[in-house]
């Protein structure tokens, strides 16, 4: 398996207004690193609203009852076939298994987060890290045939 080719990371307060900035930085760095590797612009699109979706599940959900000041972390990993983007919080763990989807044709509040996540990558899972940290990890391949 070939190593990382690039990598970056990016700190933010767990604040919704933040997303603007979330999202220019990832975008800078799929301008700087993944059109030369043939990526569409379909395909960063689809990653940009995963992460959005991340995020912002990450500052209304994990991190609703902690301080606004309390951080989000986002890392973001490209291999030559594959693009990975981590979102490290401090809440609460949860089972997204546990989440019913919603029925096709009904309509709800919420609840749609996760199966779009799903729906947008490759490859969605849910982590709890040694050091009391959920990590949320967006895995989408270059062809879609590697999954």
């Amino acid at each position: 398996m070939l190593g990382i080719m690039q990598q970056d990371h990016l700190k933010v307060k767990s604040e919704l207004k933040l997303l603007n900035q979330v999202q220019q930085w990832f975008e800078d760095f799929c301008l700087k690193h993944l059109f030369q590797l043939g990526w569409s612009e379909t395909q960063l699109y689809r990653l940009n609203l995963a992460l959005a979706e991340g995020f912002t599940n990450a500052v209304r959900h994990a991190h609703h009852m902690l301080p606004p000041e309390t951080t989000i972390e986002i890392e973001v990993n490209l291999w030559i076939d594959r693009l990975e983007i981590r979102i490290w919080d401090y809440g609460k763990p949860f089972n997204p298994d546990a989440i019913a989807e919603p029925a096709p044709g009904t309509l709800q509040v919420g609840g749609y987060g996760w199966f779009l996540l799903r729906r947008l990558a490759d490859r969605v899972v849910y982590e709890r890290s040694d050091d009391a940290r959920n990590c949320l990890v967006i895995l989408k391949y270059l062809q879609e045939s590697q999954k």
